[in-house]
Formats: C-alpha cells, structure tokens, sequence
C-alpha cells in the first residue's frame, strides 16, 4: 500500500482494486456478499476507509501485497468471451493467455465476434481509468459492413446520435473502400458504451459482419498475431495517463486533429471538396 494510504487512508474497495483482484465495481460486490473481513470482522459496505495498518482478508486470504502498474495490449481473436469466468463453458480470454502472467483485469471488452486490441491491467484502479467515457480516449475500429454505404449518413453522427433511448457522443466515422457487397469503414470513438458500435450501424441501416478494434488511446493493434500478448512499456503508460487527462479536457469530437474527409467522400454528398476538408478539421 502507498504512502498515501498509510497517513490519509483510502477506501477499502480502491485498496482491493489496487491490489489487483478485481475492479472496484467487483469489490463492492464481494464486500456486499460478505467475503472481506477487515481486523477479523466481516464488513458488507464498501464505505470504509482503511490503512496498512488494517489486516484485510478476501475469501479468508490476506490481501495481496500491490505490484507496481502493469499493462498488456493482446490480440483478441473473434469467438472469445471477455469474462474469467462463461457458466456456458465458452471459451474466453483468459483461457488464451499464458499462464505465467500475473492475474490480469480486462480494460473494458470486446463481445464474442468482435476482434482486435484489448488491453489488460494487473491494477482495476487503472482498469476503471482507461475505460470510463469521461476519459475520453479515442478508440479506433475497422469494420466491414453488408451493403453499399451513403457516406452522408455516416457524417450525420459527427456529432452523436440517439438510439433505443440511448444518447450516443460525436462518432466519426468514414467510408475507406466499397467493395461489391460489403464496405470497410474506419470508427473512432470516446465513449466505449456496450455495443456501441453495432447498434449506431444497424440505426444508419448497415450490418456489421466484422469488427476489428485497431487502437485504443496511442496504443495500437499493428501487426501482432492473433492471440499474442505483450507488455506495454511503463512509459507508455504514463504518456497514456497524461493523454486520459488532455482528452477528458478537450472537445468530445473523436476526430484525429487536422484529419481530412477525402474528396470522393465529399463528392458522393454533393459538396465541393474544399468544403468538406473545412468540416473535418478537428
């Protein structure tokens, strides 16, 4: 335990979290089913401010001393579930690591058919920062569609959009090739919200029949393997930490600055192409 916690104390679920068990929205609940005692009494409320000078138990185990921050960016291939535990028996992430890894916490997730970058964290602290949407950190997306895309409509959620009674922020999104049945079109986000990506493509009308996620803040997919995992250096990580900070400031419109929409874009909407270079500035 930090510093921190030895003179101000801090909050028994961030400690848990911290020590990388579990998220801290996962703690609460452990807290609440009884399973942490702290100086030999079970407590069922997370409102509890602790030191090091608490002895701490989960499922009677003293809680773990906390490894220093730690980060993983894997490639996830398509038919993992991102859960430690499927009570269908379906094969998951975690059973497609190695097994001399720490114990790791997924940064958010990536449903069953969706592939790409998933980050892992030994700190659900960390964990809870990444991958809230008032951070902001862009995630990018490749994904191909069934049909032939209007790239008007893929501008009109520039600015968000609502559906299902779900209010969407600004999603850029642009055409990058029309095949003969399918469409590749490149998505870039900040919020992250469940499916998010799906659900405003089938709102325009396209089904998604492929999802591959490419970045995820300044971190990137590149060429990794399927299934390869490799440690983000520690410095990336704190320039990752500094970047949450500059995009929970900034304007929400996940448009890389300076980006341009090509001129066949702005050609298939009607406009001049000078026009739309003018909209696409960040």
């Amino acid at each position: 335990m930090d510093n921190q916690q030895e003179t101000d104390g801090q909050r028994i679920a961030k400690v848990m979290a911290r020590a990388g068990l579990c998220s801290r929205r996962e703690a609460e609940r452990w807290i609440a089913e009884g399973r942490v005692t702290i100086d030999g009494e079970v407590i069922t409320t997370p409102a509890i401010t602790v030191t090091a000078e608490n002895q701490i138990t989960v499922d009677g185990k003293p809680l773990p001393t906390a490894d220093r921050v730690r980060l993983w960016r894997y490639h996830k291939p398509a038919g993992l579930l991102t859960t430690s535990n499927d009570p269908h028996g379906r094969p998951t992430v975690f059973n497609d690591l190695p097994r001399d890894l720490p114990r790791l916490i997924s940064v958010g997730r990536l449903d069953l058919n969706s592939e790409g970058l998933l980050l892992f964290t030994n700190d659900g602290e960390l964990a809870r920062k990444l991958e809230h949407p008032l951070t902001g950190l862009p995630r990018k997306y490749r994904i191909r569609v069934y049909g032939v895309v209007d790239p008007a409509k893929l501008e009109s959620i520039d600015r968000g959009v609502t559906v299902d009674g779900v209010k969407y922020g600004p999603i850029y999104a642009e055409l990058e090739r029309q095949q003969t049945s399918n469409a590749w079109i490149t998505v870039i986000l900040r919020e992250g919200k469940n499916r998010e990506v799906r659900r405003v493509m089938e709102h325009l009308g396209y089904r998604v029949n492929r999802l591959i996620r490419t970045g995820y803040g300044m971190i990137a997919l590149g060429d990794m393997p399927r299934s390869a995992i490799e440690e983000v250096p520690a410095g990336v990580v704190k320039k990752l930490l500094g970047e949450r900070h500059k995009g929970a400031k900034a304007k929400p419109k996940p448009v890389k600055p300076g980006y341009k929409r090509t001129a066949a874009a702005a050609k298939a909407r009607g406009r001049k192409p000078a026009d739309a270079d003018r909209r696409g500035k960040a």
